[in-house]
């Protein structure tokens, strides 16, 4: 399952990452105008149709002796998608493991655990009230789902040029820890903050 996704996302096969992608970009542009209930009936109704065309269509063909009569979609109904006892079992698992680490995370920073996580909240969450105001839910979740097909197969292309400007802002970003931490514990404060500045020195 996880190959075919890598699949989708990689463009191995162009026809069926195209059909992917602009079936999900639609339909999230019609909630726009539409509520969900209506997006998804109308989405279900329109897959029931076409199947059962496509069933009634071989099922002729079977009776004209023009086709073997196989089931159209015998492959998507042998496919096996059940889970033993022990595979039910590790999933649950990991979905309370990973809720209650999510949970405890929440709670230090939300209760403030630690000073300096909580305030990177803190500004995280101020900014979102700015994002907020400039785009809603469905519009993030349609860019974010253009990105998940385009970044992966971008960063394949350009993987060096990629790799350099994230460890630039990598650098950037701990010398800004840096400062901040050394200005909580009123240490000396850096000059430079820019990567590969300058250290200061420390008497």
């Amino acid at each position: 399952m996880a190959s075919k996704v890598m699949d989708l996302i990689y463009w191995k096969d162009m026809e069926r990452t195209g059909m992917v992608l602009t079936g999900i970009v639609v339909g999230l542009l019609c909630l726009f105008q539409l509520s969900i209930i209506t997006v998804v009936s109308t989405v279900s109704l329109a897959i029931v149709c076409v199947t059962m065309s496509v069933r009634i269509y071989y099922k002729i063909l079977h009776a004209l002796n023009w086709g073997d009569g196989e089931h159209p979609f015998k492959s998507y109904l042998d496919m096996d998608i059940s889970f033993s006892g022990e595979e039910t079992e590790l999933h649950m698992q990991k979905v309370i493991v990973t809720t209650l680490c999510a949970v405890d995370c929440l709670k230090r920073l939300f209760f403030v655990g630690n000073l300096f996580e909580s305030l990177k909240l803190l500004v995280l969450i101020y900014l979102l009230t700015y994002l907020g105001d400039l785009c809603n839910g469905l519009t993030l979740l349609i860019i974010g789902v253009i990105a998940l097909f385009s970044l992966p197969l971008f960063y394949r292309r350009r993987q060096e040029q990629v790799d350099a400007f994230i460890a630039k802002i990598q650098a950037l970003i701990g010398n800004v820890k840096d400062f901040f931490r050394r200005l909580a514990h009123g240490g000396a404060v850096p000059s430079d903050l820019t990567p590969g500045g300058a250290k200061p020195k420390i008497h």
